[in-house]
């Protein structure tokens, strides 16, 4: 009966003893591991391997789309954090903040914000390709197109680097902030986060 019972025992432990697994090390083999935006604590992080293969092009297209996203979410962070403080348009002082302005805002206000999305979509990129004075971007979303400076030009590359860190981290910061805002005002406790 002590032979039976001392081998179960070695046999559950045996199931929690850790198994030997082939370690992925696409993220430490990537040529993205010297990137802009593979910063500590992450690193380049590709927990997907949608980058395993290499391909620059993909990896400047996701770059862009993240960049994107992060300079919207930037904008969706400040519009919600503005309405919610009760600061409106004039004629739109009736309208919530939140998800319950959807509902409430009136057509006109939606054709309007479609078209102005339209607009901005179609002039805010890289314009290279239809206009011939043009330059081509100096990275993904840069859409100075040779035309807005700011002095941007005069600056040392480390500088430049440096502003593009902060802009993609703040992206990153501002997509889950307002995801945690949109979570939260799903669950109906805005109130419990914000003064």
């Amino acid at each position: 009966m002590k032979t039976a019972i001392l081998a179960s025992l070695i046999a559950s432990a045996a199931a929690f003893a850790p198994a030997s697994q082939k370690s992925s090390t696409t993220a430490l083999n990537s040529a993205f591991k010297n990137e802009l935006g593979a910063q500590a604590p992450l690193g380049y992080w590709d927990p997907m391997g949608i980058c395993a293969d290499d391909n620059k092009e993909q990896f400047d297209r996701l770059r862009y789309v993240e960049v994107k996203h992060g300079r919207v979410a930037m904008l969706a962070v400040v519009g919600y954090l503005t309405t919610y403080a009760g600061i409106r348009f004039p004629g739109a002082e009736d309208i919530p903040a939140g998800f319950a302005a959807l509902p409430a805002t009136p057509l006109a206000v939606w054709v309007q914000m479609v078209f102005t999305w339209g607009v901005m979509e179609a002039f805010n990129r890289d314009a290279s390709d239809i206009h011939e004075a043009a330059p081509g971007s100096e990275f993904p979303g840069d859409f100075r197109n040779g035309f807005f400076d700011f002095g941007w030009d005069k600056q040392t590359d480390e500088w430049k680097m440096n502003k593009r860190a902060i802009e993609l981290n703040q992206g990153r910061a501002a997509q889950m902030g307002i995801l945690g805002l949109m979570v939260h005002d799903t669950l109906g406790n805005v109130k419990d986060i914000l003064p």
